[in-house]
């Protein structure tokens, strides 16, 4: 799994072997990604799914920290630090940051990881938090800066990645850092004011 995580954050998706997994991970058996997880679709799901019950676990923790919070701020920080603090953890380098990063941009693959990540409780916990602080915003105008948001995570924790296996990244920053000026973003991304104009549609609702 480390090896095919490795060379699809590289190369990757579509780019990428069986063969080639199974001579990077040492396997005589050219079949083994076969045999242990039927085809390029299970073991993508295998692998997010792991990274994904670790950061759920994190999740938790921060969602018993801030309670019944009524304070957006603290809603963005339980869906952005569990990303930062999970890839933070795994040393350097990683992939699973420019994994991620290939998995979202896939129409397919994005579907079926995504449908799963919803299933997870701490993350359906943290998602209907933020509905509720965001009550007041049109369902269509909610969803566009959720889009918004997932992709400003995925990829500026791809390129501090990228950066760090680079030994391109800024001395002074961390993955800290990054999940600070994230959560700063996301929660002026979802408060900012929405332009009306006579093309925007009329807010959902009565």
């Amino acid at each position: 799994m480390t090896s095919a995580e490795r060379l699809f954050a590289e190369h990757g998706l579509s780019a990428v072997s069986h063969r080639q997994i199974g001579e990077a991970a040492g396997q005589g058996n050219v079949t083994a990604v076969s045999y242990h997880f039927g085809d390029r679709t299970g073991l993508v799901r295998a692998l997010m799914t792991r990274h994904g019950e670790a950061i759920e676990q994190i999740r938790g923790q921060h969602l018993a920290d801030i309670g019944d919070s009524h304070d957006i701020r603290d809603w963005v920080g339980c869906l952005v630090r569990p990303v930062p603090q999970h890839l933070g953890a795994l040393g350097s380098p990683s992939w699973h940051a420019r994994f991620a990063a290939q998995v979202m941009t896939d129409p397919v693959m994005r579907a079926l990881v995504t449908d799963e990540a919803l299933t997870r409780k701490h993350l359906r916990q943290t998602l209907d938090g933020l509905g509720r602080c965001l009550a007041a915003l049109p369902d269509r105008v909610r969803a566009e800066r959720g889009d918004m948001a997932r992709h400003l995570i995925t990829h500026t924790c791809a390129e501090r990645e990228r950066a760090l296996a680079d030994g391109t990244a800024p001395l002074h920053s961390s993955w800290e850092h990054t999940a600070d000026t994230l959560t700063d973003a996301i929660v002026g991304l979802l408060t900012a004011p929405v332009t009306v104009t006579r093309h925007t549609p009329e807010p959902d609702g009565p």
